[in-house]
């Protein structure tokens, strides 16, 4: 079906057909530079669904900026049908000084829907809700693991929600989590606004994985397809295996402070008792194992040369969405 209706974004319209980069612009840097985030928009002639893939809500985690820049250099962005929005980064302020926060030292994703008159972070929150969020209706909002943990190339969505679990299904991630929305986060006010969110978590912080970058991009196109707005010179992978399911997780911490050695079990079936790492003292004096307390998959593990005591090492399944009860 043609498509006909205008959209208009940030005071821009953009017609049917047309391709088109919005500059947002929210505040300046503090020496009044202007700083500008990248709205770029597809549009195809035909009539279709409006898609979102946004990553740099945490400005140091990079993987998911290179998961979105590829789809735009792919081309994979220029829809069959419908339209498809992509902002690389979402927060520039933090990306700019390689921080997770924004300038007054908050976390976007936990700001939001946000204030007109509120903090920086606030505001630019509310911009994207009133400005963007009215015009989509699937979004995926890509990811890293925080503070030197990788995590393995991921989907999270919120319990019983058939539909995202069917998207999930299509998305076909090595792993997907069950987890609750928490208060303040993106995917909480887009699901309030009948937004099907999925969120997107692989690699760490101030880091780019190719693994992790064609997991994405590849669930990408799979996701695409299953919403017919896919070109069809983009070949599509489809998976032989099928996501790993999760639907309880805890976290191992590390019992001492020390050298953590990780014997590199990201993504890997683990039995109880399993050794996962160990943390030795620098003056050669002591070196303790850190064993898995249950079987289960490692879904992150902390890549950082040096733990404290308490510090979170590996997250592990507990319970699997599929297995016997």
């Amino acid at each position: 079906m043609k498509n006909s209706k205008p959209l208009v974004i940030l005071g821009e319209t953009i017609l049917p057909g047309q391709s088109k980069t919005i500059d947002m612009e929210i505040a300046k840097l503090h020496n009044a530079a202007k700083l500008k985030i990248p709205v770029i928009i597809q549009r195809s002639k035909i009539d279709g669904p409006t898609v979102l893939f946004s990553a740099g809500i945490h400005g140091d985690e990079i993987n998911g900026v290179e998961i979105v820049r590829q789809l735009i250099t792919k081309k994979i962005n220029k829809p069959k049908r419908g339209t498809i929005i992509c902002i690389p980064i979402i927060n520039m302020f933090g990306y700019i000084n390689m921080s997770r926060q924004f300038p007054d030292g908050r976390d976007l994703n936990r700001v939001f829907p946000g204030t007109k008159k509120g903090s920086l972070a606030s505001r630019f929150a509310y911009h994207v809700m009133t400005e963007i969020l009215p015009h989509i209706d699937y979004a995926i909002d890509f990811h890293a693991g925080g503070a030197s943990r990788f995590n393995a190339p991921q989907i999270r969505l919120v319990p019983d929600n058939v539909e995202l679990k069917q998207l999930a299904d299509i998305f076909n991630a090595p792993f997907t989590l069950f987890s609750k929305n928490i208060a303040g986060t993106f995917r909480n006010s887009s699901q309030k606004t009948n937004v099907k969110m999925l969120l997107f978590e692989g690699g760490k912080s101030l880091d780019i994985n190719d693994d992790v970058a064609d997991a994405g991009t590849e669930g990408v196109k799979r996701f695409l397809s299953f919403l017919g707005m896919l070109d069809p010179k983009h070949e599509v992978q489809f998976k032989e295996s099928e996501s790993i399911y999760i639907n309880k997780s805890l976290w191992l911490r590390a019992k001492c402070s020390g050298m953590l050695h990780d014997h590199n079990k990201i993504g890997q079936f683990v039995k109880k008792g399993d050794v996962l790492a160990t943390i030795s003292d620098p003056f050669g004096k002591f070196e303790q194992k850190v064993k898995a307390p249950n079987d289960g998959y490692i879904i992150n593990a902390n890549h950082s040369p040096i733990v404290y005591q308490g510090d979170a090492v590996y997250h592990i399944s507990k319970t699997l969405y599929n297995e016997p009860k």
